[in-house]
């Protein structure tokens, strides 16, 4: 049942079919080493990484901190090894770190590259340079095909439902016109927030689980203590979509909008709009106005990122068992 089609190497062998997501500002070291060491591949966006002046580069210090800890987890843990741990690359002309970068992550023979916002083929022979794989986020059928064109090696489908930048199309869709002609790894995005969905992402044609939101609510994220209590108390129904603070449609927490002081049942941007912010004293999206998936309301405590997989972990084989039983 659900038997994996051939994976490359650095993407088998996990505790569960999961994938953390990149969490602007969110996902630090801390943060992917616990989800690495938990058994299912971390993340962070390499913009995270942000130098102060006089320092040494923090995407070098981060990189050599993730490497060290995971390394010394193997040695210590030869039966349970950590998974390997991914960066995103924003490779949007707007990155003007993204050069650096790319040839940082080269030298540092990163395993997963997850790029994003438009797609590269000198990025990807990068990853490929130090033995990488590349996964490219998609909203939908036409990017997936242009991504594959230019060399990602996977696919990352964003529907409907996801924290961030999302996309607009239900997974059913998304995922069934991309499995209809690629058959390399497939990530869906999408509120997947319990195991009960990571297994119906298993059971669309996915071959893993893209999850965020569950992880801004852990001890190891970096996120402000009001963001992850708003992360438990919140529900589907306190996360909208706007195009207002970055120019492209995102899923934010209502309430981080309030906390800014703008009424979310009243802004600009929703689908298909494109409304840039202005010098008018705009709050900043992530910083502080709170991107979020519609899964939140399987979020109901703030702990240890290793608790949030254990979590996953049962749900997905209490749902696994249970089709079983319903099967025979």
């Amino acid at each position: 049942m659900l038997k994996a089609r051939t994976l490359p190497h650095v993407l088998q062998n996990l505790r569960l079919p999961a994938v953390a997501a990149p969490l602007f500002i969110v996902s630090c070291p801390e943060l992917v080493i616990a989800q690495c060491k938990a058994g299912i591949i971390g993340s962070f966006p390499a913009l995270n990484a942000r130098d102060e002046p006089g320092e040494p580069v923090l995407l070098e210090v981060w990189l050599k901190t993730i490497t060290e800890a995971l390394d010394r987890h193997n040695q210590e843990n030869p039966d349970r090894p950590a998974a390997p741990f991914a960066v995103n690359q924003i490779v949007h002309r707007s990155n003007d770190r993204l050069e650096r970068d790319v040839e940082i992550c080269a030298r540092w023979k990163v395993p997963v590259w997850i790029t994003s916002m438009g797609a590269r083929v000198d990025v990807n022979e990068a990853a490929h340079s130090c033995g990488g794989i590349a996964l490219h986020d998609v909203i939908n059928n036409t990017y997936a095909r242009k991504a594959v064109e230019k060399g990602a090696d996977g696919l990352i489908a964003v529907a409907a439902g996801a924290g961030g930048h999302g996309g607009p199309q239900s997974p059913f869709a998304l995922v069934r016109e991309i499995r209809e002609w690629f058959d390399g790894p497939l990530l869906l995005a999408g509120a997947i927030s319990t195991g009960e969905a990571l297994l119906a992402a298993r059971v669309l044609g996915a071959d893993f689980g893209y999850i965020g939101s569950p992880f801004v609510a852990t001890d190891e994220a970096n996120a402000d203590p009001v963001y992850k209590d708003m992360m438990v108390a919140g529900s589907a129904e306190d996360v909208m979509t706007s195009a207002l603070f970055t120019g492209h449609p995102a899923n934010y927490l209502k309430n981080s909008i309030r906390k800014a002081g703008l009424d979310p049942d009243n802004l600009p941007g929703t689908w298909g709009a494109s409304v840039l912010p202005d010098e008018s004293g705009l709050p900043k999206a992530w910083r502080d106005i709170w991107g979020a998936g519609q899964g939140i309301g399987a979020v109901r405590s703030v702990g240890p990122a290793a608790e949030v997989v254990g979590r996953l972990e049962a749900e997905y084989q209490a749902a696994l068992q249970r089709i079983r039983d319903e099967i025979c």
